[in-house]
């Protein structure tokens, strides 16, 4: 288990986007703009440090991701779907829904895949072990991708060459690594770590292959390797600088920067942990098909 340690190390981070409603979603588009959600179903446009809301589906809107395009996938637990937000056209259609017959319980966190494939973790209800994890193909109906990943899966996060997905569960809490057979299908599951109490809720993957996480509760960020194991970024008791940081995203020219969602209040956080992140693949339209 991780020691959390005694240094804070908010030194780093400093609050923007106040007057957001409880985000708890955020993604970085590929020309660096930073989007985040509401609860009530608002998708905000971070500027000059500042939120302006770009559209209001009456929802609760939770994990964004984003396209070469620029456009923003936002998924709203409270319609059941994934609404897609086009800054060229300023409009949102519905872009994904649930099986007819097996719909979504608590859609949750999208990821693409360099080949345009989206993962999307259906978290199901709380301590009932009744997850799973969705993929979106290109040119295919949304299929289930994997059952095993059960226990309220949160996060995600691909690896730029595809063939892995990593997930954050939050109840027992435990990070996984999946792995992606050269067809796209699950091909095994491998528990990297187990959280005990914490709860964990997104990741992302650094530039040089450790994971960083961020923790609901406690008020934590993360950092995992192989290696090194599970090591305290930054730590807030108070849950002023972060609080409940829910999804994070890398940003900045070098993405030598973090912007964390905080659920419990209505800011962004914006962090330098001395940790530079990966990109996150952003197919283009063609590769989506559609």
């Amino acid at each position: 288990m991780i020691d959390i340690g005694k240094k804070l190390n908010l030194e780093g981070i400093e609050i923007i986007g106040a007057g957001v409603d409880h985000s708890e979603g955020v993604t970085v588009t590929p020309d660096g703009t930073i989007y985040c959600g509401g609860e009530a179903g608002q998708i905000y446009r971070i500027e000059d440090n500042a939120p302006v809301q770009v559209t209001d589906q009456h929802g609760f809107i939770l994990g964004l991701s984003s396209d070469l395009e620029n456009r923003v996938y936002a998924i709203d637990n409270a319609n059941k779907c994934v609404w897609r937000y086009d800054p060229r056209t300023a409009a949102t259609e519905k872009w994904l829904t649930g099986p007819v017959n097996d719909g979504f319980i608590t859609p949750n966190h999208g990821a693409f895949g360099p080949d345009g494939s989206y993962y999307l973790t259906d978290s199901g209800e709380w301590d009932k072990q009744n997850g799973k994890v969705w993929v979106k193909r290109p040119g295919e109906e949304v299929k289930i991708f994997s059952p095993e990943l059960t226990d309220f899966p949160n996060g995600n996060a691909v690896s730029r060459d595809g063939r892995k997905l990593y997930v954050v569960e939050s109840q027992p809490s435990s990070i996984s690594e999946v792995l992606i057979d050269v067809t796209g299908k699950f091909e095994s599951r491998r528990v990297l770590i187990t959280l005990g109490l914490f709860v964990p809720d997104g990741i992302r993957i650094a530039a040089d292959g450790s994971l960083i996480i961020s923790f609901y509760s406690p008020n934590l960020v993360a950092r995992w390797s192989e290696g090194a194991g599970l090591q305290a970024l930054a730590n807030d008791p108070q849950g002023v600088m972060l609080a409940a940081p829910t999804n994070f995203e890398f940003c900045g020219d070098n993405l030598e920067f973090m912007v964390f969602t905080s659920l419990s209040r209505w800011q962004l956080s914006k962090a330098n942990l001395g940790v530079v992140g990966s990109k996150p693949n952003y197919p283009s339209a063609e590769l989506i098909g559609n």
